[in-house]
């Protein structure tokens, strides 16, 4: 019972617990949309009917992510050859 209150114990848990939670978010909120946007750019024009339901799960899934990386991209589509 006494190693369960010790203040060196208890500082590390807390610490790796706050860490955690730090990683996961930035995961959650960050990196996954970032990489969610880009798959989504390079595969917008021809995926499939399959894959463009994956690609609404994502955003649905990421929707907090993404609305956070939304003002800072700004992804235009492909200009057109003119001839």
């Amino acid at each position: 019972m006494n190693n369960l209150l010790n203040p060196e114990i208890l500082l590390t848990e807390t610490a790796i617990t706050a860490g955690l939670y730090i990683l996961i978010s930035l995961l959650y909120l960050l990196i996954i949309p970032a990489i969610v946007y880009f798959y989504l750019n390079g595969r917008w024009y021809v995926a499939s009917s399959f894959e463009r339901g994956f690609m609404y799960f994502l955003v649905f899934f990421f929707f907090p992510g993404m609305l956070l990386l939304a003002p800072f991209l700004n992804f235009r589509p492909r200009r057109r050859p003119l001839n």
